[in-house]
C-alpha cells in the first residue's frame, strides 16, 4: 500500500503554491545568516567590537540553529506541520524588529540567537510538510526550488546590503537587520491556510482526517482502510530522537550529518565572511566585495539548474558523489594560488558554486526521504542541528584561520573538509529516485546497486506494518 493518490497525483497549483510558501524559510535563512556578514564592518565600527566578539555575533545564528533543531524536529513530529508553520515566522518578525533597536554586543547575540532557532524550527516543518505532499516523480526537481531560494535570499542580503551602504554607508547596519522582517512577514501570509501533511495524520492515528485532507485538496477519493495500513507500528514514538541513532537509521544519521557538515562548512564561511575572503584574495576592497559575493550566491543558485536535472536522471548518488569530488578543485587551486588576479579568484569560487549544487540541493532531500514519517522532522532537526553546529565552529574560526595561518592554508582546510564529504557519499550514499517515501524510509541501507530506480516501484517488496509478514522479512528491517 501506498499514498498513491499524493506519489502519482499531477503537479499542479497547489504543488507550487505550497513549494513558494514552503521556500520562504530558506529564503529568510539565506538572507539572515548573510546580513549579518555585511552589517559586521558597521557594528564593528559603532560598538568597538573585538574579534572574538564579531565571531561570535556571526556565529550566534548557527548556535541558535543547534539547539533549535533539537528541539523543534522532534516536536514537529509529535504535535503536526501545520500548528508551528506560521508560529516560528512570527518569531522572526519580532526579532529582526528588536535588532534595529540594540544598544549592547550582548544584545545582538541574543537576538541572533533567538533569530537561529526560529530558522531551525521552519526546516523540518517546511521541508517535511512539503515533502510529504510532493509526487515521488516531481520530488526532486520541486525541492530544488526551496534550495534555490536560498542562495537567492543569500544574494538579496548580499544586493541589499550592497545597496544600504552605498545610500547609508556603514550606519545603514541597523536597517540591513530589520530588512529581514519584511521577508518574513510576506512568507507568513503566504502560508495562511495551508493543509496538514496526510502522512502526519496517518502517523498520529488520525486515518479519516488525513483521507479527508487528501481528498479535499486533491480532488482524489482515498480509502481510510488503505491509509490505516501505513500507520506506524504499535510503539513507534513519534519524534524519537533515540530511533535515528538504531539499526539502519544510525547509519542515515551518519551520513546525512557528515556530507552535510562538509557541505556548508566552506558554505557558511564565505556566506559570513566573504567580504573579507575576498577582500584577502584580492577582489576589491569594501563595499565592492559585497557585490562580488552577491554575484557568487547567484551562481550557487544557477548551479542548482544542472542538478536538478541530474537528481531524477543518473539519480542522488552519482550526483552527489561527482559534486563533492568537483567541488574539491577549485579549493585546492585556490589555495596554490592564494593572489591569483580578482578574475581568477571568482572564476574558482563560481566554479565551487556551480559543482555545489548537488549537494545543495540534496541537504535537505536526502534527510527527508531517508526516514519514515513518525521521526523525518527529528531526522530533518537533528540534521540542522548538529551540521549547523559544526557550521558554527568552522564559521568562528575563519576569520582567526585568516589572520593566524593566511589564506592558502585556510582554503586547504576547505578543500580537505570537501573531501571527508566525498568519501562519505561514496561509502554510504543511497539512491532514493523515483521511490515513495515508504519505501526509502522504511527499507534497509542496501547497495545503492540494489534499486531499480528506472522502475516506479521499488526491486524490493514494500511491507506495510501490522500485517504479519514475518516469512519474507528480516529482523533487521525497520517498519514505517
Amino acid at each position: 500500500m501506498s499514498f498513491a493518490a499524493i506519489d502519482d497525483a499531477p503537479v499542479g497549483r497547489f504543488h507550487y503554491k505550497l513549494a513558494t510558501a514552503c521556500s520562504g524559510g530558506p529564503l529568510l535563512d539565506g538572507y539572515l545568516l548573510a546580513i549579518v556578514g555585511i552589517a559586521l564592518p558597521g557594528m564593528a565600527t559603532e560598538m568597538d567590537l573585538s574579534t572574538t566578539t564579531a565571531a561570535a555575533i556571526g556565529v550566534a545564528a548557527l548556535v541558535g540553529m543547534f539547539f533549535g533543531g533539537l528541539i523543534f524536529g522532534p516536536l514537529t513530529d509529535r504535535i503536526g506541520r501545520k500548528k508551528m508553520y506560521t508560529l516560528d515566522l512570527a518569531v522572526l518578525i519580532v526579532a529582526s524588529v528588536l535588532s534595529i533597536f540594540v544598544t549592547s554586543p550582548a544584545q545582538l547575540i541574543v537576538l541572533r540567537f533567538i533569530i537561529g532557532a526560529g530558522i531551525a524550527a521552519d526546516y523540518p516543518i517546511a521541508t517535511s510538510l512539503l515533502t510529504e505532499w510532493l509526487p515521488r516523480r516531481k520530488r526532486g526537481q520541486l525541492f530544488t526550488s526551496v534550495i534555490i531560494i536560498w542562495y537567492a535570499g543569500a544574494a538579496l542580503a548580499y544586493f541589499v546590503g550592497y545597496l544600504i551602504i552605498d545610500i547609508v554607508g556603514d550606519d545603514g547596519w541597523r536597517w540591513m537587520l530589520g530588512s529581514a522582517a519584511v521577508l518574513a512577514t510576506i512568507v507568513f501570509l503566504l502560508r495562511l491556510g495551508a493543509p496538514e501533511s496526510p502522512r502526519w495524520l496517518v502517523s498520529a492515528g488520525r486515518i479519516d482526517e488525513a483521507a479527508q485532507v487528501v481528498e479535499k485538496t486533491l480532488k482524489t477519493p482515498v480509502s481510510a482502510a488503505d491509509l490505516a495500513e501505513l500507520a506506524p507500528e504499535p510503539g513507534a514514538t513519534r519524534g524519537s530522537i533515540a530511533a535515528l541513532f538504531k539499526g539502519v537509521y544510525l547509519r542515515r544519521t551518519v551520513f546525512v550529518v557528515t556530507f552535510f557538515s562538509c557541505a556548508i562548512i566552506p558554505l557558511f564561511a564565505l556566506l559570513t565572511f566573504g567580504p573579507k575572503l575576498l577582500e584577502s584574495l584580492g577582489f576589491g576592497t569594501g563595499n565592492l566585495s559585497n557585490l562580488g559575493t552577491a554575484i557568487i550566491n547567484l551562481v550557487f543558485a544557477v548551479g542548482c539548474l544542472p542538478a536538478m536535472r541530474l537528481l531524477e536522471t543518473v539519480g542522488r548518488r552519482k550526483t552527489i558523489i561527482w559534486s563533492f569530488a568537483l567541488m574539491v578543485l577549485p579549493l585546492v587551486a585556490l589555495g596554490v594560488w592564494a593572489h591569483a588576479p580578482a578574475p581568477l579568484v571568482v572564476m574558482l569560487f563560481c566554479l565551487y558554486a556551480l559543482f555545489s549544487g548537488g549537494p545543495g540541493i540534496l541537504e535537505w532531500g536526502y534527510p527527508n526521504e531517508l526516514f519514515p514519517t513518525h521521526i523525518r522532522a527529528a531526522a530533518v532537526g537533528i540534521a540542522v542541528a548538529l551540521t549547523r553546529f559544526a557550521a558554527a565552529v568552522g564559521t568562528f574560526l575563519v576569520p582567526l584561520s585568516l589572520s593566524a595561518l593566511g589564506t592558502s592554508a585556510t582554503m586547504y582546510i576547505g578543500a580537505a573538509i570537501t573531501f571527508v564529504g566525498f568519501v562519505a557519499c561514496v561509502a554510504l550514499a543511497e539512491e532514493t529516485s523515483n521511490r515513495s517515501l515508504e519505501d526509502t524510509g522504511g527499507l534497509p541501507a542496501l547497495s545503492p546497486d540494489r534499486f531499480d530506480v528506472s522502475r516506479p516501484e521499488p526491486a524490493h517488496p514494500v511491507v506495510a506494518p501490522n500485517v504479519d509478514n514475518t516469512r519474507r522479512r528480516p529482523r533487521s528491517v525497520p517498519t514505517i
